[in-house]
C-alpha cells in the first residue's frame, strides 16, 4: 500500500493544534508522511514544542519542511542580526537547552521541496520559474545557509530589492530575490514586479497586481502547494493548493492528502489579533 502523504499549512507555533491534526490524519492513514509548507513557528504559544515535533518526524524519515519567513526571522533573531518583533513569541524557543540543535536543523531545511508529484514552497514562485528552476534556485540559498559564512549571508538577506528576477543577478541580490519570492510574495504585476506590502485577499486586489499564481508563468503545468497567505484561505485545485487557513488567527490548521486531495482540518483558538 502506498504511504499517504499530507501537506500541512502554516502552524506558527500552535503545537496543540498540530498534535490534534497529526492524530486525525494518523487515524485515517497510520504511518503517513508529512510535508510542512513553512512558518513552523512564531506568533503561536508553543513554538518550541512545534519545532521539536516536526524535527522528530523528519529525523524518523516521516516528514520534510520548507522554510518560511518566520523560520528565517527566528534564525536572524537568535543570532542577534534582527530585533524581535512585538508580536513574536519566541522566548521559550530562544532559551531552550536544545537551541543549537534546533537551529542547525532549521538551517538544513530546503526552501522548496518536490515529492509525490507536487512542489512545496512557503509563499510563491516567480513567473519565470518552473518547478525544476525553482528547486535549483532554492538549493543555492540552502547551500549558503549551511556554509561557515551563513551569518554574513543572513545579515544581507533583508530588503525588498531587487523586486524583479533576472537570470544575471549575482551574490546577495540574487539570493535575496529568491528568498523574497519563495517566502514573502503574494502579488506581482503582469511583467513580474513583486509586491510585498499587500496582504489582503484577492477580492480587494488593486489594479495592476494579481496573485502570483494567476500570472502567466512557466510553472503553469506544475502542481504547487503553498502557505503564507491567510487572507486568501483554502484553495484546492488539481494543480494548486493554498494551505494557510489562519490557524494563529483563530481559523483552522489544514492538511491535504496529496493522493486524493481530501482535506483534514482542526479548529484553532485565536492566538493573535490582526493589527495588534
Amino acid at each position: 500500500m502506498t504511504q499517504a502523504v499530507y501537506v500541512v499549512g502554516d502552524i506558527q507555533g500552535c503545537a496543540t493544534e498540530l498534535n490534534r491534526l497529526l492524530a486525525l490524519t494518523e487515524a485515517a492513514t497510520p504511518g503517513a508522511r508529512y510535508l510542512f509548507a513553512g512558518d513552523l513557528i512564531n506568533r503561536g504559544p508553543e513554538s518550541l514544542q512545534a519545532l521539536r515535533t516536526i524535527r522528530a518526524l523528519q529525523l524518523e524519515g516521516r516528514a520534510e519542511a520548507v522554510l518560511g519567513n518566520h523560520d528565517l526571522h527566528f534564525l536572524a533573531v537568535a543570532q542577534g542580526l534582527r530585533p524581535p518583533h512585538r508580536q513574536d513569541t519566541l522566548n521559550e524557543l530562544l532559551s531552550a537547552p536544545d537551541l543549537p540543535e534546533l537551529m542547525l536543523w532549521l538551517r538544513q531545511r530546503p526552501l522548496a521541496w518536490s515529492e509525490a508529484g507536487w512542489l512545496i514552497v512557503h509563499a510563491g514562485l516567480y513567473p519565470q520559474w518552473d518547478a525544476a528552476k525553482t528547486l535549483a534556485l532554492a538549493a543555492e540559498v540552502s547551500a549558503m545557509l549551511q556554509t561557515p559564512d551563513w551569518l554574513d549571508f543572513m545579515a544581507q538577506m533583508y530588503g525588498n530589492q531587487p523586486d524583479r528576477w533576472e537570470d544575471n543577478l549575482q551574490g546577495h541580490a540574487r539570493w535575496r530575490c529568491i528568498i523574497n519570492a519563495l517566502t514573502r510574495m503574494r502579488y506581482c504585476s503582469a511583467d513580474g514586479q513583486m509586491d510585498f506590502a499587500l496582504k489582503e485577499g484577492t477580492a480587494n486586489a488593486p489594479e495592476g497586481l494579481m496573485p502570483w499564481f494567476a500570472a502567466e508563468r512557466a510553472s503553469a503545468n506544475d502542481k504547487i502547494a503553498f502557505g503564507h497567505w491567510s487572507t486568501l484561505g483554502l484553495i484546492v485545485r488539481d494543480n494548486l493548493l493554498s494551505l494557510d487557513t489562519g490557524c494563529v488567527w483563530g481559523g483552522k490548521l489544514t492538511a491535504v492528502r496529496l493522493q486524493d486531495l481530501q482535506v483534514f482540518q482542526i479548529d484553532c483558538p485565536q492566538q493573535q489579533r490582526p493589527g495588534a
